[in-house]
């Protein structure tokens, strides 16, 4: 699972005053934290004394001592506490953010490396299932397909996040598998990427990096820095074991023709397409095929705005990044690539800003909803809440949050 913004998201959100975070919904973020606190390990101690038992662990799991050299010559970051800091999730409504950063060049540049790389797309889906517009998409989201891998010391990065308290149950062991990357030669011990540690094209974590990692080009090493195959055919094999289903749609725009019952519209509320057929739910290039299964209606901006069938795989998506508006417009861009129609963006009711969104939680959180930390995240807890309150109140359960429900409540 990735944990953070990838690094081309990242320096679009810093150009534009807003940043990332993990984004995880906040009940899932509280539940992981209460986990992550029965095995936290040593954190925020004195540096020099925690970088010698952090040297000792890696030692027991196998690490060399020239590696354990290297990690003693790292230092605290303090521009990578900066960053995780100041994080937030993606404020930008799903059209704002997917208009964005789905540009015509975006969009033909990935065509063109569909076309440039047709054999290696073609290699990752007969192995892993997972087409080519699948992994273009990711790469061009992540990175700018290699363009923007991250610049910041990836064991400074590590170290400082593992010994930090705030979440080192999650970095320490991304920095002892960096420490075997080491050993094994594939990485160096002066290799860049992400503010998180992530590295590559496809920015994956380290411990992905050395367990998933597949030599596509058949040099004898793992670079999924600099090796298009290596990268792509890491990527896929990473989304064949989240669970990516060969041959399965993940993706449909649809235009929504009458009412329906709003709060079935629910990312994991699966239905026959048919049933969607039935309330009213249109294809954008004709009838929708009723074979393809159950799916669940996706309004990420409420009855007015896109609309979206999501199929199973589209969960694949959500497990790469926890962020709804992210996978979403991975998802979507994959879809273009495909070759599906530009996206019709209806006339949606004006969201909520970041400090609108923490007051509905704080209203709602009175009324007895579990909010978990009023963060002014729009996420799954959020959606529900906003969903109850609107079925209470008459107005229709898209779970879309409005001005207009703000005053109610």
């Amino acid at each position: 699972m990735k944990l953070l913004a990838p690094a081309l998201v990242a320096a679009f959100l810093a150009s534009t005053a807003v940043s990332v975070a993990q984004t995880a919904a906040p009940a899932e973020a509280a539940a992981a934290q209460d986990s992550a606190a029965q095995a936290r390990p040593e954190c925020g101690t004195d540096f020099n004394i925690w970088l010698e038992n952090l040297a000792n662990e890696a030692r027991a799991a196998g690490v060399s001592d020239k590696a354990i050299a290297e990690l003693h010559k790292a230092s605290i970051d303090e521009k990578v506490l900066a960053r995780d800091r100041k994080q937030t999730v993606f404020s930008l409504t799903f059209t704002e953010f997917s208009k964005r950063l789905i540009s015509e060049a975006r969009l033909k540049k990935g065509k063109e490396n569909l076309e440039k790389y047709a054999d290696i797309f073609r290699k990752v889906e007969e192995t892993y299932g997972v087409p080519g517009p699948v992994l273009a998409a990711f790469w061009g989201l992540e990175t700018d397909f290699g363009a923007i891998q991250g610049d910041f010391d990836t064991l400074n990065a590590l170290v400082t996040l593992s010994h930090d308290c705030r979440r080192p149950e999650l970095f320490r062991p991304q920095l002892i598998a960096l420490l075997k990357l080491f050993d094994q030669g594939v990485v160096n011990a002066s290799t860049t990427g992400a503010w998180a540690g992530e590295i590559g094209m496809m920015q994956l974590l380290p411990k992905d990096y050395l367990e998933r990692g597949v030599d596509g080009d058949g040099d004898g090493k793992v670079d999924l820095k600099n090796s298009v195959a290596d990268a792509m055919m890491t990527a896929g094999r990473m989304l064949s074991e989240l669970g990516w289903k060969r041959g399965e749609p993940w993706l449909e725009q649809v235009r929504i023709t009458r009412d329906l019952p709003w709060e079935e519209a629910i990312r994991t509320n699966r239905k026959p397409v048919a049933q969607w057929v039935e309330w009213g739910v249109e294809g954008i290039n004709g009838p929708l095929d009723t074979s393809k299964g159950q799916a669940s209606l996706l309004l990420p901006q409420g009855r007015k705005g896109p609309a979206f069938l999501t199929y199973p795989n589209f969960d694949i998506y959500v497990e790469w990044n926890k962020s709804i508006v992210y996978a979403l417009t991975a998802a979507y861009f994959a879809t273009r690539l495909a070759g599906a129609p530009a996206l019709e963006v209806g006339n949606p009711d004006p969201g909520l800003s970041i400090e609108q969104i923490k007051e509905l939680q704080t209203r709602l959180q009175a009324r007895g909803h579990e909010m978990g930390k009023i963060d002014g995240v729009l996420g799954a807890a959020t959606r529900d809440a906003v969903r109850a309150e609107q079925l209470r109140l008459g107005m229709p359960a898209d779970s879309w949050p409005t001005v207009e429900l703000l005053n109610k409540l």
